[in-house]
């Protein structure tokens, strides 16, 4: 049965199966010689509209990691939020894969950075005994469903222009936001001050595989030997090129994020009334985060949901391109039976 515990518990889109089966045909050459990879890179540079570096990796981990890696000597810190990705649940890895480079947290309404937290961590202390602040990493959308507007992210970038520091973009549900905004990819990147996007598939509606896309292209040198020391590039990176072509191609990769943005959107709505149930954040995107009685959340454990415990007691929600209308009303169902 469908469960809404995650969206990368969706399957892959009928595009992006098709997609594969149709480069699997005869050989190809190796480690993005092909000419799929060629043809989504393309691709990719023609959605941002701009000359940016595109390279390929198996997962979110590895993309945030290695990119942060490229901003970042041993020595620097990177300025998140405290319930970023990069410091809940990628297990140090952005630190071991630029050999010691400090997270920094800070807090935030909503799980968003702003700029007066983001100049207190760079300015905090400026002796040669502490890290030195380096890059700022966002999440679009982000941990708790919320987006960044495009004028906050100016001026984060504003801040950034102040203390000489790039800023990352850790976009695994990036088309989400995309949608939630209705702006286009360049007016969310490069045009505010992005410097290098993790640019998500996986939970989109690919099997495996995301982006990293460089908009400063130099800071882009050497990315590929990066990539390859750390396990990540592909013998027959055809198949995750083409999982790419099959979800940019003709906007599926819009319209399976507005599918998700819509079943959150439906379920959070139908549930905000219900007596014992509290939404704990806005719903931007296609994450829902509610808080309920620990006798609701045994029984509805009992009825077979799937859900995960997050921060203040809330529980999890994720909607992903494949969620129906008919599953949701079941779970909705069981929520207002409970109560």
């Amino acid at each position: 049965m469908q469960q809404f515990g995650s969206d990368n518990y969706s399957g892959i889109c009928p595009e992006v199966l098709n997609a594969i089966i149709e480069s699997n045909a005869g050989s190809a050459l190796a480690y993005g010689n092909d000419e799929y990879t060629e043809k989504i890179s393309q691709k990719i540079r023609e959605i941002f509209e701009c000359d940016c570096e595109v390279f390929f990796v198996f997962n979110g981990t590895a993309a945030n990691s290695l990119s942060l890696a490229s901003l970042c000597q041993s020595y620097h810190s990177v300025i998140c939020h405290e319930v970023a990705h990069i410091e809940t649940d990628e297990c140090g890895a952005p630190e071991f894969a630029s050999n010691g480079s400090k997270l920094l947290l800070a807090s935030g309404e909503n799980g968003k950075l702003n700029p007066t937290n983001i100049e207190e961590l760079a300015t905090k202390r400026t002796d040669i005994h502490y890290p030195k602040p380096k890059v700022i990493s966002i999440t679009q959308s982000n941990e708790v469903g919320v987006t960044y507007s495009i004028k906050e992210i100016k001026a984060i970038k504003k801040v950034a222009d102040k203390f000489n520091l790039k800023i990352h973009m850790d976009g695994a549900r990036f088309a989400n936001a995309l949608v939630s905004l209705d702006c286009t990819p360049a007016e969310m990147t490069w045009k505010v001050g992005v410097d290098v996007l993790s640019f998500g598939g996986t939970k989109n509606g690919m099997a495996f595989g995301e982006a990293v896309v460089f908009f400063n292209k130099s800071l882009a040198e050497d990315f590929e030997y990066r990539v390859k020391q750390a396990g990540q590039l592909a013998s027959k990176m055809r198949f995750i090129s083409a999982q790419w072509l099959g979800l940019l191609e003709k906007d599926v990769w819009l319209k399976n994020a507005k599918n998700a943005n819509d079943m959150a959107t439906y379920f959070s709505q139908a549930v905000e009334n219900i007596d014992g149930v509290h939404l704990m954040f806005p719903v931007d995107a296609n994450e829902v985060f509610i808080k309920v009685s620990a006798h609701m959340e045994v029984e509805l454990k009992k009825r077979g949901w799937i859900f995960h415990a997050f921060i203040g007691g809330s529980n999890r929600f994720v909607f992903s391109w494949d969620s129906t209308k008919k599953r949701v009303d079941e779970l909705i169902k069981d929520i207002k039976e409970i109560a």
